[in-house]
This record gives C-alpha cells, sequence and structure tokens, in this order.
C-alpha cells in the first residue's frame, strides 16, 4: 500500500507555503512527483524533499515546474519569499540597541529612514471625510474593464486562489511572530505581485471584486503589521487604502469592518477616542443592512471601547450587551473568512479592555482569563499583550505579586515575538507597578525586563 503524502501546514513559514503551492499545482495537472521529476529532469525525491519544505528550491527547478505545470509563472513569483528566507537562514533579525519601534526591527543601515517613517505623524482630522465618503459611495463596483476572453494578461481565479494562500500564511506568520520578523516578505508581495494583478484587467466582473477585496485584505495587514512596528501614520494610510478598495470591489461588509475595528482602534491606540467613536458609529450605521453576527458583535465592540476610554460606562455596558447577543447567533460557516477569529474568547478580550480603562479590575481579571485559556500557543503576541494586561490589571487591585508573576510570564511571551506593541505594554506594566518600587518583587521584576528585554526596560 503507498504511504499517504505528508500533511502540509502552508502557514508555518515560506518554504511550507511554497512546497503546499507546487503540491496543490501538481495535484491539479494530475501528476505524480515521480512524473513530474522525469518531466523536468529532476528526481522524484527532489521533487517530495520541495513539497515537504525539506528543501530549497532552485530558481531552475522553480521556473521548470512552472512549465511543466502550465501556470504562467505562479510559482516563479514566488521567489522573493523563499530568497528572503533563505538568505536569513532561519535566523532572527537582531535588533540593535537604541530606542523601540519601527528602527529596531531594522539594520542600522536603514534606521535613519525607519525613522522617518515612524515620524509620519498619525492624522485624526482626515478620518470623517474618509468615513463620510464611504457611507455615501454610491453603490456597485467600480473595477478595471474586463479583459478579452483571449488576453493573456487577465487575472484569473487561479492567481487570486493563490495570492489568497499567501494572505492566509501571511496572517499566521504575523500572529505567531510579530511584524518585525514579516513585514519586509509582505511589503515584496505587494510591491511585485499584488500590484501586478491590481495593473491587470479581471477576466470577469466576479473576479475583479474577488481581486479588490482580496487586495483590501493585504493593506489591512500592512497596516496592522505597521501599528506592530510603531508606525501609526503609515498604519492610518494602509487603512485609508484598504478601505477605498472596498468601496471599489463594492464589499460594505468588510468596510465597515474596516472602518470600526481597524481605523476606530488605530485612532483609540492613538489617543483619539472621539474620531474612533465616530467611525464605529458611522460603521454599524452604514452597514445594518448587510452585517452578520460576528462583523456586528467586533463593530459594537469597537463602541464599547471608545465609551469606556471616555468614562461612559452605561453606554459602554450597553454595546457589549449588544455585542454579546450578537455573537450568540454567530455561525462561523455563514461569517465571511475574515471574521471567524471573533470567537466569545475575543469578545472576552475586548470587555476585558473595556472594563480595564473603567477602572474595574476583578472584571478585567475575570474577562482576561476566559480569553488567556482559550487562545493558541502560536498566537504568542496576542498572549503577551494579555498576559500584560493581567499584570496591570493586578497591580490596580494591589496584588504586587500576582501582577510581577504575571508581568514576567508576559516579558516570556514577548522575547519570542518582534512586536513594538508588546515591548509597549511592558513598558506599561512597569508604569503600573511604579508606585510600589520600593517593593523585592517589583525591583527584581525591573532587573528581569532589563535582562530579558532591554529594549522594554524603564
Amino acid at each position: 500500500m503507498g504511504q499517504a503524502p505528508r500533511a502540509l501546514q502552508p502557514s508555518l513559514s515560506e518554504r511550507h507555503y511554497f512546497g503546499a503551492e507546487l503540491r496543490r499545482l501538481r495535484e491539479r495537472a494530475n501528476l505524480s512527483q515521480a512524473r513530474l521529476g522525469a518531466m523536468i529532469r529532476y528526481s522524484a525525491d527532489l521533487v517530495r524533499r520541495v513539497e515537504t519544505a525539506d528543501r530549497f528550491p532552485s530558481r531552475e527547478f522553480v521556473e521548470a515546474c512552472d512549465k511543466a505545470l502550465l501556470t504562467g509563472g505562479t510559482l516563479t513569483r514566488l521567489l522573493p519569499l523563499l530568497d528572503k528566507k533563505r538568505a536569513s537562514a532561519g535566523n532572527l533579525i537582531a535588533p540593535p540597541t537604541g530606542t523601540t519601534g519601527f528602527s529596531s526591527l531594522h539594520s542600522s543601515e536603514t534606521a535613519g529612514l525607519a525613522d522617518m517613517v515612524v515620524r509620519i505623524p498619525f492624522q485624526p482630522g482626515v478620518l470623517d471625510r474618509a468615513a463620510l465618503d464611504w457611507l455615501n459611495a454610491p453603490p456597485g463596483p467600480c473595477l478595471s474593464a474586463a479583459g478579452r476572453p483571449s488576453s493573456t494578461d487577465q487575472v484569473c481565479e487561479e492567481e487570486l486562489l493563490s495570492a489568497e494562500n499567501a494572505l492566509t500564511m501571511f496572517r499566521q506568520l504575523d500572529h505567531t511572530h510579530g511584524a518585525g520578523r514579516v513585514h519586509a516578505q509582505v511589503q515584496r508581495y505587494v510591491e511585485d505581485e499584488l500590484n501586478r494583478l491590481l495593473a491587470n484587467p479581471p477576466a470577469s466582473e466576479a473576479i475583479g471584486r474577488h481581486l479588490y477585496t482580496l487586495a483590501a485584505g493585504f493593506f489591512e495587514l500592512c497596516g496592522y503589521q505597521a501599528v506592530d512596528t510603531g508606525a501609526h501614520g503609515v498604519a492610518q494610510r494602509r487603512y485609508l487604502r484598504a478601505l477605498r478598495l472596498t468601496q471599489a470591489a463594492d464589499d460594505r461588509l468588510y468596510g465597515s469592518y474596516l472602518l470600526a475595528v481597524n481605523i476606530g482602534h488605530l485612532a483609540l491606540h492613538c489617543g483619539h477616542p472621539e474620531p474612533a467613536l465616530r467611525m464605529a458609529l458611522t460603521a454599524v450605521r452604514g452597514s445594518e443592512t448587510h452585517t452578520t453576527p460576528a462583523v456586528g458583535a467586533a463593530l459594537h465592540a469597537v463602541v464599547a471601547r471608545t465609551y469606556a476610554r471616555l468614562g461612559r460606562e452605561g453606554d459602554c455596558l450597553t454595546h457589549l450587551d449588544i455585542a454579546e447577543r450578537q455573537l450568540v447567533h454567530s455561525r462561523p460557516e455563514d461569517e465571511p473568512s475574515w471574521i471567524r477569529y471573533f470567537t466569545p474568547a475575543y469578545l472576552a478580550d475586548e470587555i476585558a479592555h473595556c472594563f480595564h480603562d473603567l477602572g474595574r479590575p476583578q472584571q478585567t481579571q475575570r474577562h482576561l482569563g476566559d480569553a488567556i485559556a482559550a487562545l493558541s500557543p502560536t498566537h504568542v503576541r496576542r498572549l503577551a499583550i494579555d498576559t500584560a494586561l493581567l499584570a496591570s490589571s493586578l497591580a490596580a487591585a494591589g496584588r504586587i505579586d500576582e501582577a510581577c508573576a504575571a508581568g514576567r510570564a508576559a516579558v516570556e511571551h514577548a522575547t519570542r515575538t518582534m512586536s513594538h506593541r508588546c515591548l509597549q505594554r511592558i513598558v506599561e506594566v512597569q508604569a503600573d507597578l511604579e508606585p510600589y518600587r520600593c517593593e523585592p518583587e517589583v525591583r527584581e521584576f525591573g532587573d528581569y525586563v532589563r535582562e530579558q528585554l532591554p529594549l522594554a526596560a524603564v
């Protein structure tokens, strides 16, 4: 009996993703590994080892596979992802000494440019016009002209499937490692492959709408990664680009999500709760006839977060209640793929942040317990952020020993990722423990941060 092929996990790394794509295209062509190897004049064992991520493929191998499988260059266009991984040989980028943020995630040769990127300001004043344009946008897509049936450069569904798989991989890598590890690869993919797709006409209106929504997903991820590297002005521009792409695709639901969950959260993160509230309420109003239970719950959770930051507890609790009631009716199979992460555990995380801002540590700790218990061990950044928030909440309650223990756990998670947001949360924990700086546990915690995560030491 033949051995079952090894299961692949495309989200583990760029090499795993490439191997999964090669297997998918080979099986689509109904070819065995031995047959493909014979066609491209390489051994079946090499095909197997590339598919299972045991070997980096050469350019000659990749180009031969493209030719044999009639992919139109799909695999060759993935080479920049592999080249970056091959050059680094799997090593982490070593952060230089100096200030935290975007510049700490680059080599010293580019530190000056990185500092300029960080200094691009977040501009809350432009958000109201963007929200108004989205709210009043005429219905219907606004796409590039469809290509002729015989055109060789038109975008087809097969290319979109490949790009969709790439986006899934990048999102998982971002969750696992933080933006510092993968934002350069995402940016390179956007500049090369995604921009090529956007420059070409779609084969049909349906493909065009799919392409623009997919492109919005890439720019949303770029914006999220900019937040994670401390470049908030860049994040704002990426999110607004994603919002415009959803308008072009006539994807009202995704647009409402971007307006509230991404742009609203960013405004809140940058200390502007009033425009954040306007974005979230506009998203709720503009998606009333299009929303799903999970999307509606996510929008109302952001409204609640802004009210909590403004100290309006009654309004906050009202919208948390709406979010909880809506999420009860959510079924993952009926939700868009980009919102399926929004589970009761994720809502518990939002509720915990609300109660923390309202100064209610006991409720904060209870909901954080639910959120942390349900997190995947691979979501290291979220574990670091939520555990740090737990430490801050325990400090606010005067439970110093427990706060320092939770703080240590947060530092341990943070050392496994490259995230400005994680560093920021560790700094906030130390600030929350400052009134107890003479206590031995707090001094030991400060020493631990300086040893394990010097960029976050205060």
